[in-house]
């Protein structure tokens, strides 16, 4: 990532607000329109690669009265051997 990208988002592990992990593995900017866009991955399952607009990522949401940011930051680095939350 370049200096500007690096101030958007980090690279590494995120928690969902409904529990399961992921790794973000790139930000990527459309060639049309200039969105940014979050490139990461599950850390269970099948894990496909997915891409999520960074304004939807790193979005505060309301659910039952509550406010929270959808992903949280967990770091670089971090054990996934038990990344899902239904384990």
């Amino acid at each position: 990532m370049n200096k500007q990208t690096s101030k958007l988002i980090k690279l590494g592990f995120y928690r969902h607000f409904k529990g399961n992990i992921y790794r973000v593995l790139h930000l990527a900017k459309d060639s049309e329109t200039e969105q940014y866009f979050v490139v990461y991955q599950p850390q269970y399952g099948d894990m496909d690669v997915w891409i999520r607009p960074l304004s939807m990522f790193d979005e505060t949401i309301e659910r039952d009265g509550k406010i929270f940011k959808r992903f949280t930051f967990l770091g670089e680095n971090i054990d996934t051997g038990n990344a899902s939350k239904d384990d």
